[in-house]
């Protein structure tokens, strides 16, 4: 690569750098329980403080290239961006005392028992298996 190259390669990625810095502040700024969920509530004597796991993700990038001098170059950018919340539970306040409570899918429940159930059952049925052998 020609120091010219170098300078163009360079040029081209400022842009790049720019915009990760910009979608971070943006997506940064908006990724929080609060921002998803709502402020914590208060209800005479109890308060609850919505608790969830927030994240966010983002992507850039940029290319430069030509076949030779003589050529146009090409260049090319492009980004983009998410953010994503789940809620977790709540803490709930109440006489001076903070208690968590998760909030339970209950698909996973669902699942965890078909789980336990299921070997359960194997284990069961080959101990009639081994009973009946001997």
């Amino acid at each position: 690569m020609t120091p010219d190259d170098a300078r163009e390669a360079a040029s081209a990625a400022r842009p790049a750098a720019e915009l990760l810095e910009r979608l971070a502040d943006r997506l940064g700024g908006r990724a929080s329980v609060s921002a998803v969920f709502g402020d914590p509530v208060e209800r005479g004597d109890v308060t609850i403080i919505p608790v969830a796991t927030v994240g966010f993700g983002f992507g850039a990038g940029v290319g430069v290239g030509r076949k030779n001098k003589e050529e146009d170059q090409g260049q090319g950018g492009g980004g983009g961006g998410s953010t994503w919340a789940v809620p977790r539970g709540y803490i709930q306040i109440k006489d001076g005392q903070a208690v968590y409570r998760p909030i339970r899918d209950q698909r996973m429940d669902l699942l965890l028992a078909a789980l336990v159930t299921g070997s359960v059952a194997v284990r069961v049925a080959r101990a009639l298996v081994r009973s009946r052998g001997r």
